[in-house]
């Protein structure tokens, strides 16, 4: 696993060099949460974003296992859903080697995923916490201006939308959007019927994480 690992990290940088399109994928985890929610955000959060930003990403998101060496391939990784999560020490160690070559992976909570999240983000990252990304990160200001940081875009439990994150070496490396559910405003505007200024601000934000993440 180890020399695998090694490989990985070595070619990481080659293969987004010589992808021939851009690609993001969503991550299919384990442990019975519903890693499939939200289907129509990132399709619609992809062509905001190339018609906003000028990507040229695939229309159709990819599917990636966390044990998979594909993982490799995406500079943004998106997760999502309600319940439980489960990473194998495998699964866990190939995030990790991912993360700290070049990736990016983006946890937007639907609602719920929390307590069993952060279970798992300490086999990935056992030396490091998720801290709150200050409003002066450039996640913020990428492209679209959010000077009072994390927009709220659908309502829960009464609690400030909060963007947290882990770092290395000054690299956002990991997003945790909590409190905010941007997935929601980023699905077609008749799944949850929210206004058009709201679902303008989550694809925004959605548009910035997409940026930062391709840039860094």
């Amino acid at each position: 696993m180890r020399n695998f690992a090694l490989l990985i990290t070595i070619g990481f940088g080659m293969i987004f060099q010589t992808a021939t399109a851009q690609e993001i994928a969503v991550l299919k985890y384990k442990g019975g949460g519903d890693w499939y929610a939200n289907p129509t955000a990132l399709p619609n959060l992809i062509r905001y974003c190339n018609q906003t930003i000028r990507t040229e990403i695939n229309p159709k998101p990819q599917t990636v296992e966390p044990g998979s060496a594909l993982l490799f391939q995406y500079p943004y990784i998106h997760m999502t859903g309600h319940g439980n999560i489960f990473f194998s020490d495998e699964e866990a160690s190939n995030l990790r080697t991912y993360l700290l070559a070049g990736g990016f992976l983006h946890i937007d909570d639907n609602y719920g995923m929390e307590p069993y999240l952060k279970k798992e983000l300490k086999k990935i990252f056992p030396e490091k916490e998720l801290e709150e990304i200050s409003t002066e990160h450039p996640i913020f200001s990428e492209r679209f201006k959010f000077p009072n940081g994390l927009p709220k875009i659908h309502e829960h439990d009464g609690k400030r939308p909060q963007a947290l994150g882990i770092f290395d070496k000054n690299r956002l490396v990991l997003l945790f959007t909590f409190e905010s559910d941007l997935g929601d405003g980023w699905e077609d505007p008749e799944v949850h019927n929210d206004p058009p200024e709201v679902r303008q601000k989550a694809l925004q934000m959605g548009a910035n994480i997409i940026q930062y993440a391709f840039k860094n």
